[in-house]
């Protein structure tokens, strides 16, 4: 999956918390997601934009992040959909540190060769290679 396919794809589903997510589509938006917030980041700098004392707290960077809250959070539930694990478990990241290491290593880790209850696998199709 290619950076634009990937950022299309979690775009068009925008608060799709159905489903699952491959680790591409995952990480190529966690990129898109960081480049977007140094972009925004720049622009309240150059633009003297702050709303606070911090740098990070300008209105370019308010509205960047609000805007990729819902998409993040959704292809982060698709991915560890893709694990075999509940949605739920993209709530141990607000335990500090810990909660992060262990939903980075759940976003790295392979997902379900075959279907699993969250449907079947974006990474391995179903069809038979002598089917084809």
């Amino acid at each position: 999956m290619s950076f634009t396919a990937a950022v299309r794809s979690v775009l068009s589903q925008y608060v799709g918390f159905g489903g699952r997510a491959r680790r591409a589509e995952y990480w190529w938006f966690a990129l898109f997601s960081l480049l977007v917030g140094l972009a925004a980041s720049i622009l309240d700098i150059a633009l003297d934009t702050n709303i606070g004392e911090s740098v990070t707290s300008g209105l370019f960077s308010l509205i960047a992040n609000l805007v990729l809250l819902l998409p993040s959070l959704a292809v982060g539930v698709r991915r560890l959909h893709d694990t075999d694990r509940s949605g739920w478990w993209v709530l141990i990241g607000l335990i500090p540190l810990i909660g992060a290491i262990v939903l980075v290593v759940f976003f790295v880790q392979d997902g379900t060769p075959g279907p699993n209850r969250f449907g079947p696998s974006p990474k391995y199709d179903a069809t038979p290679r002598w089917a084809v």
